[in-house]
This record gives structure tokens, sequence and C-alpha cells, in this order.
């Protein structure tokens, strides 16, 4: 197995990998030690695995999260299909910050993709974070956030009450320790005891930061990338240029724990 690096701020890629079968422990611990290093990574060349295959490799980082109101692929619980580019999923975020326990990690596999277009993009909320001033870093340390599911939820049914959560401004993670930038533009309505209207400009401009072109990677797909990320670190966003091209892609999340 190697690891490559793909761009100063984060992202690798990874070769060397047969996903069609069980890895071994001593190279599922590299992967999963280069994911915490990197924020992202894509393991190459993987078209040929099978859905059960993806959800086996899935299970060693931890529980499938199965979707509270998107309905996953039939036969395939845990399985979500994601396909063309919409409002929610070209805003910077991390997956399923409405829950009390977001998502830990997510496993995107190209199934079909675009000629050219609908490349994804990754910022680091680690190096964002860091590049503010040590006063605001404290203070932003002191307050928390309102998460709020998006409108596909009322439609699914669900009570208000069952997609709203209230996490920290800055996370550390559980595994290394690292402090980072937890608002993102698709979940989060306000700053917890303001108001949306006092709120919107401290979170504007933390989302700028996030985004900062030093912060990011572009992800340009190929056939069997299966691309993973940590929600924890990481926020994404995919760039809507899909001229009417099918592009389809298959996505499996971990499960996680409350921010803290």
């Amino acid at each position: 197995m190697e690891v490559r690096r793909l761009a100063g701020a984060l992202g690798a890629e990874v070769l060397g990998l047969d996903l069609t079968g069980e890895i071994d422990g001593a190279a599922f611990a590299a992967v999963r030690d280069a994911l915490h290093e990197h924020g992202v990574i894509c393991i190459r060349d993987q078209g040929a695995i099978t859905p059960e295959d993806q959800l086996a490799f899935a299970a060693q980082w931890g529980d499938i999260s199965i979707h509270p109101y998107v309905p996953s692929i039939e036969g395939y619980p845990g399985i979500m299909k994601i396909y063309d580019p919409n409002p929610i999923t070209q805003t910077w975020h991390s997956d399923s910050t409405h829950m009390s326990d977001p998502h830990a990690y997510t496993l995107l596999l190209a199934r079909v993709l675009p000629e050219v277009g609908g490349d994804t993009m990754f910022a680091s909320a680690v190096k964002a974070f860091a590049s503010l001033s040590p006063g605001f870093q404290a203070v932003l340390r002191t307050l928390s956030a309102v998460h709020e599911g998006t409108s596909l939820a009322a439609d699914a049914g669900l009570e208000h009450e069952a997609v709203v959560a209230v996490h920290p401004v800055v996370r550390t993670h559980p595994d290394t320790g690292a402090e980072a930038l937890f608002v993102n533009d698709n979940y989060v309505t306000r700053i917890d005891g303001w108001t949306p209207e006092e709120s919107r400009p401290l979170l504007e401009h933390l989302y700028g930061a996030i985004g900062r072109y030093e912060n990011t990677y572009r992800h340009r797909w190929r056939d069997g990338d299966l691309v993973i990320w940590d929600n924890r670190s990481t926020q994404h966003a995919v760039v809507g240029d899909v001229t009417g091209e099918e592009r389809v892609l298959h996505r499996v999340t971990i499960a996680g724990s409350a921010p803290v």
C-alpha cells in the first residue's frame, strides 16, 4: 500500500489496495491512520467492488448509520444514492450535523461519472480554526451553535425536534486531539442563545475561513474512486457544473459521537 499527498492542506490517495475481500488489521490501521493524518483519502481502482463489499469495508470503521429521512438503495440498508448536485450538496457542510451524534466518517464510491465536472471540494476545519487569532479562538471555544435538519426532514414527516441538535462551535477530535470549527451553512441556523440576525456576521466570517483556498482540496473523480473523509475535521461541497450528464455515487456513513 502506498499513500501519496494530493494537496498542501488535506487529501491523499491510497494505492495498492483491493477491497473486494476483507483487508487485514494492519492494512486497515494504516488506512485509518492515513485518514486521520490527511482528513480525506481516495482509495483508487475500486470499481469492481460490490455493494456487499462496500458495506463490509464500511463496517470495519464502526456502526453503519441509516439516514433518518433519506432512503437507502433497495436491498442495501446504509447505502445512499448520491446523484445530481443540488443547493444542499453544493454548500460547505459536514454530514448530518443536525443529529445528536453526527457521523464520524463518510465513504463515497463513484459508480457513474460525467465526462467532465461534478468534482467535490474538501476543506480542513482544523486549519481554518488554526488560522484564527488566539483571542478569537478563546471566544469561539465558549460558544455553541444550533443545527437543524433541512426541509427534506419535514417532507419525510419528521417532527422538528427530532432533527435539531446543539453542538460546540469548536470540537476536539476524539482520536487526534485536533480542534476544528464545527459550524456549517447547511445545518446551522444560529449561535445558541443568539438571534439569527446576531449570529449571521460571525457565522459568515467562520464559513469564509473554512472555504479559503489554502484550506481546501479539489477531488476530480476517476472511475473506481472510493473517497473517505472525516466529518469531525473536514467539510465538503460538490461543484455544481454537471450539465445534464449522469453522476451516481454510493454513500455509506459511520455513526459518530456527541461533539465535545
